[in-house]
């Protein structure tokens, strides 16, 4: 698509010249996306001030840039040949193309990058009602959103950030959405609202066809993950992670923060739940990166597995960055909680002669002396 090319080839000519000054001073269609990256640079540097004046500069001039392609095109169709044509979307399209106008076909070819074509319903003026909405800049909101948090003002936080989660549909990257309720949940953890956060986490969740079921209505995910903790609890965590893998990285954090959470509100089925599908996704990321470098592994042992990690500097940073070994311990902690005491302490057997486990090796050995639930420690 010729625009957004464009745009792509001034952020890797910006990126690795000095010119931005220059550029600055030349109006135009690509102008927000500077502001935008200058505002997240200042950001980063802590700039918080002028990080919001540039993220505002990049709203109001993605407005000025959109609102100028609806009216060069309006002016185009408002012509009589145009008008001749009637509300047809094809026929409007097809005089474009033999009248030359690459301009306009450009404008059309934005707005089908955001809504499907087939959504306006062969409508003109249903695509032109369209292309208004993208006057919206929902990254910039975000990080609006970001900049009062940082300054720890929780309530305009939140309103940015639902009103970017309102317009997810503009997202260049629409994994952006799932980033806003990580940012919507954890604003509402630290205003103490835990039945909103649930809220938001479980809708994290919604598209996992292993968690919500939606096969046809025959809840086929509620059948797997059935399946998959009665073998958690019958037959043990190394048979179970030789049948299994899930790797849905984006909903890593959500079951966790969802599993400490139950744990400490003593909902320990739900927890062992959550914490369990941590754990997969977990296990499952490791063990695609041993596999890309080694064809012909294949998990056997807890133990072996955990050596192989150890062993790898990558994978230990992994295993250290998404708190794997904390998750185990708490996984345990929710199996004993259920009643699965057996399956507990093979959890806390395993953390206990591991080094890299750190504090959870001595508070698994701390449980097999005298075990007892303790708190997840999540709350503010």
């Amino acid at each position: 698509m010729g625009t957004r090319l464009l745009k792509q080839a001034f952020f890797l000519f910006l990126a690795t010249t000095a010119l931005g000054s220059a550029f600055a001073a030349t109006p135009g269609q690509r102008d927000w996306w500077y502001d935008f990256e200058r505002g997240r640079l200042m950001f980063a540097q802590g700039d918080y001030g002028n990080a919001l004046l540039a993220f505002e500069d990049a709203r109001r001039s993605r407005a000025s840039s959109y609102a100028q392609m609806e009216r060069s095109l309006v002016e185009i169709l408002s012509s009589g040949e145009f008008r001749r044509l009637g509300d047809s979307l094809d026929l409007v399209e097809q005089r474009l193309n033999e009248r030359n106008f690459t301009d306009a076909l450009d404008i059309f070819r934005e707005l089908y990058f955001y809504v499907p074509r087939e959504t306006f319903n062969n409508s003109v003026n249903a695509a032109l009602e369209a292309l208004g909405t993208l006057a919206y800049f929902p990254e910039a909101e975000m990080w609006i959103g970001k900049v009062f948090f940082a300054g720890g003002e929780h309530g305009l936080a939140l309103k940015q950030f639902e009103l970017a989660l309102s317009r997810r549909h503009l997202f260049d990257n629409p994994a952006l959405a799932t980033e806003l309720l990580y940012q919507i949940a954890e604003v509402r953890r630290l205003d103490l609202e835990f039945v909103e956060m649930e809220r938001v986490l479980v809708s994290i969740l919604e598209d996992s066809s292993l968690w919500e079921g939606k096969d046809e209505g025959w809840q086929a995910g509620t059948f797997v993950r059935q399946a998959m903790l009665r073998t958690l609890e019958s037959a043990g965590l190394e048979r179970f992670l030789s049948l299994y893998r899930y790797g849905n990285t984006g909903t890593l954090q959500a079951h966790l923060k969802l599993g400490m959470y139950y744990a400490e509100t003593g909902r320990y089925a739900r927890a062992q739940e959550h914490l369990m599908f941590a754990f997969l996704i977990q296990s499952t990321a490791i063990i695609g990166e041993i596999i890309h470098g080694d064809f012909a592994f294949s998990f056997s042992t807890m133990a072996g597995f955990a050596d192989r990690i150890a062993s790898n500097r990558a994978l230990a940073r992994y295993a250290e960055d998404t708190e794997y070994y904390r998750t185990l311990f708490f996984l345990a902690d929710a199996l004993f909680g259920n009643g699965n005491v057996e399956r507990a302490r093979e959890l806390w057997t395993f953390l206990g002669t591991r080094p890299e486990a750190g504090i959870w090796r001595s508070r698994s050995a701390l449980q097999l002396r005298s075990p007892q639930l303790a708190p997840a420690l999540v709350m503010p």
